[in-house]
């Protein structure tokens, strides 16, 4: 099965890579120094299953480049959906399935409208990983899975071959007819507690030591809950008490990927994530005072980064 990994960052490098060692035929789109060092020396996945470099990778910036794929991971930043969407409309045929593995719930919507010709399917990794040097990803501990599955609900026979492909490659993946509320449980944590960790500058297991910091992540997962809820997601009652408990028993020590650009003056996925949750919440008259203030807190540092990258004619996709 061919691959085209749009976006060779963390997740798109972790999981590519662990495809190309399994042997599918993968293409790697990147851009800069990361493409250059690539090129050069290869993939090198730092993980905590197990380091592994991959040589023998096609790595490209130019989509066009790719023999026609069977399946693209679409693991761009959320900002830059719209521009790494429209390289691909003109040369994907029909029978291409993009699987977007981004964060937030309305990039299928977005990726579909720009590339009508191809299936779109959503997809949530769960992964802390990102790439630490030009041509080397670290993954840094906890889950490495992927759940997938059709917008519309129903499991075709290519979506149980693609899942099956994932399985020999010793990935941790689910099918499922049910894409649109997993979307929604990784939102209720990444927007309440990747954006509390981001503007705190803490890992989740330096914030779930204060007790006062925990009391404010949980009832900002609440507040995303209540959201989901409000636009008919099916999450179960105590879904965020469930949550909650899991992540209390075994926290992180690593950083959001939203907190890694942060602090090298990337614009961030605020608008996909909080402000997501923000915007919805207004439509359906619910109050989330703790995502708001996530969102006004991150919102100024991404409005000033997408400001510098346009005054510098900067247009290079950057990856997840």
């Amino acid at each position: 099965m061919r691959y085209l990994i749009y976006g060779t960052g963390g997740v798109g490098g972790f999981f590519g890579g662990k495809l190309a060692r399994a042997g599918e035929d993968v293409w790697f789109l990147a851009r800069g120094t990361h493409l250059r060092a690539l090129r050069r020396k290869g993939l090198w996945v730092r993980s905590s299953e197990g380091s592994f470099r991959i040589r023998s990778g096609q790595f490209t910036d130019d989509p066009s480049k790719v023999p026609p794929p069977d399946v693209v991971l679409f693991c761009v930043k959320t900002y830059d959906t719209e521009e790494a969407a429209k390289r691909l409309a003109s040369i994907l045929p029909r029978t291409t399935i993009i699987i977007s593995l981004q964060n937030g719930v309305e990039n299928e919507k977005v990726i579909k409208r720009l590339v009508p010709r191809a299936t779109v399917y959503g997809g949530v990794a769960y992964i802390f990983s990102t790439i630490t040097a030009p041509g080397t990803v670290t993954e840094w501990g906890g889950p490495r899975k992927i759940v997938f599955g059709p917008m519309n609900g129903v499991i075709t026979q290519r979506a149980r071959e693609i899942e099956a492909s994932m399985m020999r490659a010793g990935i941790d993946v689910k099918l499922t007819d049910d894409i649109t509320t997993e979307l929604w449980k990784k939102l209720i944590f990444i927007a309440s507690g990747g954006g509390f960790m981001t503007m705190s500058g803490l890992s989740l297991a330096e914030l779930m030591k204060v007790s006062a910091s925990r009391e404010v992540f949980f009832n900002a997962m609440k507040e995303a809950a209540a959201v989901a809820r409000a636009r008919g997601i099916k999450i179960p009652s105590d879904f965020v008490e469930r949550q909650f408990k899991i992540l209390s028993a075994n926290p992180s020590t690593a950083r959001t990927s939203m907190y890694h650009d942060l602090v090298r003056g990337r614009p961030l996925e605020i608008e996909a994530l909080a402000g997501a949750i923000v915007r919805f919440a207004r439509r359906h008259r619910i109050s989330t005072p703790i995502n708001d203030t996530i969102y006004a807190a991150l919102l100024p540092h991404h409005l000033m980064h997408v400001e510098q990258r346009s005054a510098s004619g900067s247009r290079s996709t950057h990856r997840r």
